[in-house]
């Protein structure tokens, strides 16, 4: 009994941590995203979209990946890519 608590703690341990290291991935792909897209546009929209994907870049960098995501999102809204 006791073995079998601990395989599914160690089980569920895992499982927080991985789920946790997918989504700080998604930063990247946001950006990635607005950068594709501005590649293309000259508009004043995807000027601003380019300024949030160099916040988002900056605050990935630094670990914050919530307020990275947010500002990746905000970019992709004035782009018209809702996310």
């Amino acid at each position: 009994m006791r073995q079998m608590s601990r395989t599914v703690v160690i089980a569920l341990a895992s499982l927080v941590f991985f789920a946790g290291q997918a989504v700080a991935f998604q930063c990247p792909k946001l950006i990635k995203m607005i950068e594709n897209e501005t590649a293309i546009r000259y508009d004043p929209a995807a000027a601003d979209a380019k300024v949030k994907a160099v916040q988002a870049a900056e605050l990935h960098a630094k670990g914050d990946h919530a307020a990275s995501e947010a500002a990746a999102k905000d970019g992709l809204k004035l782009l018209g890519l809702e996310k």
